[in-house]
């Protein structure tokens, strides 16, 4: 089991250093007591960075694992279990993942609104552009232009963003089942991380990185839309330069 450090709160993923302990090691795969890499999942891909331990530094390449997170390194890495080492963070990686991904909440949340409760059925986010996968709708240029402006209207605001630990039956008290898309989360899961924005303009259970502002996504642009059958539309966007952007905190965690 990995502890997984960006998850104590959103000021954790703004700090891009660590200390840890390697607990296994299997062939170019480590694993960590505890980690600030963000591993594979919910559509968000994964960090990059390096570990420093006693004989040096190793990249680290990639990263998976929902218990024991593997963080993939070289062949050469000469790491051994109980090796103290620290993680070094990649952090354009890192905060372009943050922003976009809280973009991809916004327009997900706002279209839902907009458009008759149309829900998410997948995403991926990247550093350079993402795409959303919307259910059931077939946008116009007109609708576009509607989910644009109300999408860049908030982040003009500077909305807040927030987090908090609730329970599915709050949660389902708060928001309609289908816009949280509960029903793709375990039933064994009991207790959710909620990712929420401004006055619940959108309000989720996710394990990914987010910003704390609206004001340091910058306007979202459409790239454009393309039809995946069966009523789905996806919707690609890539970010422009943050109003307000935030450098790392370097402290060590």
């Amino acid at each position: 089991m990995t502890v997984k450090l960006y998850l104590e709160d959103l000021e954790h993923g703004y700090h891009r250093r660590f200390d840890a302990t390697v607990t296994a090691i299997e062939g170019f795969n480590i694993v960590l007591d505890r980690t600030l890499f963000y591993p594979l999942g919910g559509g968000q891909h994964w960090d990059t960075g390096t570990l420093e331990g006693p004989n040096g530094h190793v990249e680290v390449s990639e990263v998976r694992g929902r218990q024991a997170v593997h963080h993939t390194v070289s062949a050469d890495h000469q790491l051994e279990v109980g090796d103290e080492v620290r993680g070094t963070i990649d952090w354009e990686t890192r905060y372009a993942h943050m922003r976009m991904h809280t973009a991809q909440h916004l327009v997900s949340g706002l279209a839902y609104e907009l458009f008759n409760g149309v829900r998410t059925v997948g995403n991926q986010i990247h550093a350079d552009r993402s795409r959303i996968d919307f259910n059931p709708i077939a946008f116009d240029d007109v609708m576009l232009e509607q989910l644009i402006q109300a999408t860049n209207q908030r982040i003009d605001e500077g909305l807040q963003v927030s987090e908090s630990v609730m329970t599915r039956e709050a949660m389902n008290a708060i928001m309609p089942p289908d816009r949280t898309n509960m029903d793709l989360l375990p039933e064994s899961v009991r207790e959710l991380r909620v990712i929420q924005i401004g006055d619940q303009i959108d309000m989720c259970p996710c394990a990914g990185t987010h910003v704390s502002n609206l004001a340091e996504l910058g306007h979202v642009e459409v790239l454009g839309k393309k039809s995946k059958g069966k009523g789905t539309q996806r919707f690609s966007y890539r970010l422009e330069e943050a109003f307000s952007p935030r450098t790392f905190n370097d402290a060590v965690l």
